[in-house]
């Protein structure tokens, strides 16, 4: 069932799995404030009934990152330039670019699990769209790169927390400040890619992970990536009491004794 097919991006929903497809092949699925709009809309479409989303990009790339017409003085039709975006205030501008940030919050929500497959380019937006997931399964042609800093710029869309959180605060420096490839098989080492596959066994590979997932009770995965996800923020302790709340908590309705 399709949900969603516009600027770029297509939502099909099977059951329990949901698909949102960059679907630009033509310029290597690069992205637009149009875009990131249609993904933002897309995380708002999915059913209650949906458990797993994988994102992936149609033809040889995930996505070349943002598009190269947003640096002409034009700009995107309809769009503020990069110039009037420079010419706002303060606060204009971190409106916008909270804006075009809700393309890539939404992956985490703890009711999912959301997976990117990635092959080709991955390149400053295209890696910050695969860091917003949860999980990553690679082809073993992948190249991961933030452009951004290369640029004059820094990476403003969510990304630069789970790079630090997957591969740590000195090795995510380097990868931003030189802005170099980061290759599948260097992913896979560092942990950027929980798996590398050949490119013919992408689909497969993330199709069998996905009904891997789906497999558990759907509570005790959201209680489960709650826990996960807080982890770092919490001491020890505090994580050891958090760990007795869900658990007495997934107990209960077990039991039959939940609220």
């Amino acid at each position: 069932m399709t949900l969603l097919d516009k600027d770029g991006v297509r939502l099909t929903v099977d059951d329990m799995i949901a698909t949102v497809t960059l679907a630009g092949p033509a310029k290597r699925n690069a992205q637009s404030p149009a875009m990131w709009r249609a993904l933002a809309e897309a995380g708002s479409l999915l059913p209650g009934t949906v458990r797993i989303v994988v994102l992936r990009g149609e033809g040889k790339s995930f996505s070349a990152g943002l598009d190269r017409q947003a640096f002409t003085p034009e700009g995107f039709d309809g769009e503020p330039s990069f110039l009037d975006l420079a010419r706002g205030t303060d606060s204009e501008l971190d409106a916008t670019i909270a804006e075009y940030q809700e393309a890539f919050t939404w992956w985490r929500r703890t009711d999912l699990v959301s997976i990117a497959a990635v092959q080709g380019h991955a390149i400053g937006a295209g890696f910050q769209l695969a860091l917003a997931c949860d999980l990553r399964v690679c082809a073993d042609d992948a190249q991961f790169a933030m452009r951004e800093t290369s640029l004059g710029l820094v990476p403003d869309l969510t990304g630069t927390h789970p790079l630090v959180s997957l591969v740590g605060y000195a090795r995510a420096l380097e990868i931003c400040a030189t802005g170099r490839f980061v290759h599948a098989d260097e992913a896979e080492r560092i942990g950027l890619a929980n798996l590398v596959v050949p490119g013919a066994d992408l689909e497969s590979a993330v199709a069998d992970l996905a009904a891997a997932l789906v497999a558990a009770p759907r509570d005790a995965v959201i209680e489960t990536k709650a826990l996960l996800a807080g982890a770092v923020s919490r001491t020890y302790e505090e994580q050891r009491a958090a760990e007795r709340a869900a658990q007495a908590r997934r107990l209960r309705d077990l039991a039959g004794l939940g609220e």
